[in-house]
Parts: structure tokens; C-alpha cells; sequence
């Protein structure tokens, strides 16, 4: 038997110690596999793009003549607006409170299928004149309305 630090008889007890960690905890994120993976990729990608590089060859169609129309066929109607505010219908300038009743003379004698209308206008025109000869085209007996971005006649390029 032992004798104790207390002086008795019995078995010594066992000091518990607690150690401090010297250093912090470590909370980085280890980023060597991912240079390693995308320095991979950049090497990959440096060899394929010069391969990527090749001529595509295409075969274009020859270009045609068109005619070039310059009268609107009389079985058409086109109502066209100035930037100045003038109307004409197939050539023919006519004054807004006329215009309504001129366009149902033309569209009376057709079809249902043929009673349609091309407008068409220049950049500088009021665009409160174009609705309000949308809206006369259609009181007028139109089915179909166009707009037409070039009229007939006009060569600009």
C-alpha cells in the first residue's frame, strides 16, 4: 500500500490537466485543388481553341435583277401621308374630311376578301393623322389594313 498526499492509506487520485492549444483554428478553405483543376482547364482550353479556328465555307446564291415597281397597281389601295400632312390615295391628294368617303367608294364594288388597305407614312409625319386614318380605313369598310414601310415609288437605299 501507498501512502497519500493527504497522509491516508487508499488509492491516489488522478489530477486532471487542461491544456490550451497554443496556436488558432484554422477556418481557410485549402485552395491547391482548385488552382490545380483550373490551371487543367486553362491548359485544356489553350490547346482546343486553336482547333476551333477552321474557315466554314458557304455557298451564296447568285443575286437576281428585281423589277422595280414604281406604279401602284390600280387593284391596290394605297393611302400615303406626308410629313406636311397631305393625304393621297393611289397618287391622288385628297383632304382629310374627305377621305373616309373617297376609300368607301373604292371599297364598296370589292369583295370581302379584296377590302384591303396599305397605309404608309414618312418619319416626320403626326402620328396622331396616321391613327386617325387607320381608324377612317376601318370605318370606311377595310377588312385588312397594311403598313407599308417603303411606298411604291420610293427608291431610297
Amino acid at each position: 500500500m501507498s501512502i497519500g498526499a493527504s497522509g491516508g492509506f487508499g488509492r491516489a487520485k488522478a489530477k486532471k490537466i487542461f491544456v490550451r492549444p497554443s496556436g488558432h483554428v484554422a477556418g481557410d478553405i485549402n485552395v491547391t485543388p482548385l488552382v490545380d483543376v483550373v490551371l487543367v482547364l486553362l491548359i485544356i482550353f489553350m490547346v482546343v481553341t486553336p482547333l476551333l479556328e477552321k474557315d466554314i465555307f458557304v455557298q451564296v446564291p447568285s443575286t437576281e435583277t428585281v423589277e422595280q415597281v414604281t406604279d401602284v397597281p390600280p387593284d391596290q389601295l394605297v393611302v400615303r401621308l406626308a410629313a406636311d400632312g397631305t393625304i393621297t390615295l393611289n397618287g391622288e391628294a385628297i383632304p382629310l374630311a374627305e377621305y373616309i368617303d373617297r376609300l368607301r367608294k373604292r371599297l364598296e364594288p370589292r369583295g370581302a376578301v379584296d377590302k384591303v388597305v396599305f397605309l404608309t407614312s414618312e418619319d416626320a409625319a403626326n402620328y396622331g393623322t396616321l391613327v386617325s386614318l387607320l381608324d377612317g380605313a376601318k370605318v370606311a369598310g377595310a377588312v385588312t389594313l397594311g403598313m407599308a414601310t417603303d411606298g411604291p415609288g420610293s427608291n431610297e437605299k
